[in-house]
């Protein structure tokens, strides 16, 4: 099995071990950190078991599910979450998602995050396409993914079932040729 680490100025990437249940618990469990989420908050409980799938992930081959834990570079405290799956049919794209820690927010964070999400998928995964969906109302997401150079593709309707009920999805993509000019 072939860990991930991947740092980048401010922040670095890491695969989630059994250690980090409680402070992705803070992000996962948080009304304002899920606010935009398809999922309510997530009990300490749902959240130890994501983090068994991430585990289990990390060991299969091919490898199709990265569940990261994002680092703050300049102590070794969990910030956030972030994810890269790859679906079996298509090896060449990769779906991201990500949440931070509402203390957090408002830093550029998202930014940096989406930067090194896409370093990965390109530079180490050796991906063609990364794309990733938000909410409509999810106006930091879609700054942070414009900013890192991704492109807004357009709106899938009721593409999610939320405990609000359907919802939209804005995708945005990045493509590595395009990616590697910037």
């Amino acid at each position: 099995m072939r860990r991930v680490v991947c740092k980048g100025e401010r922040l670095g990437l890491r695969d989630v071990t059994e250690a980090d249940v409680d402070a992705l618990h803070t992000i996962y469990g948080s009304p304002a950190a899920t606010q935009y989420a398809p999922f309510a908050p997530r009990d300490r409980h749902e959240v130890s078991g994501l983090v068994d799938e991430a585990v289990s992930a990390a060991a299969a081959e091919p490898r199709l599910l990265y569940v990261l834990a994002v680092i703050d570079a300049e102590r070794p405290d969990v910030i956030g979450v972030a994810r890269l799956r790859i679906e079996a049919d298509l090896p060449h794209s990769g779906e991201i998602g990500f949440g931070l820690r509402p203390d957090q927010w408002g830093r550029g964070i998202g930014t940096d995050l989406v930067r090194l999400l896409l370093s990965f998928g390109f530079k180490q995964l050796g991906l063609h396409r990364i794309w990733g969906a938000r909410s409509p109302a999810n106006l930091p997401a879609q700054l942070a993914m414009l900013t890192a150079g991704m492109v807004e593709e357009g709106r899938i309707r009721h593409h999610l079932h939320t405990p609000q009920g359907w919802r939209d999805s804005i995708v945005h993509s990045a493509v590595e040729d395009e990616w590697t000019q910037r």
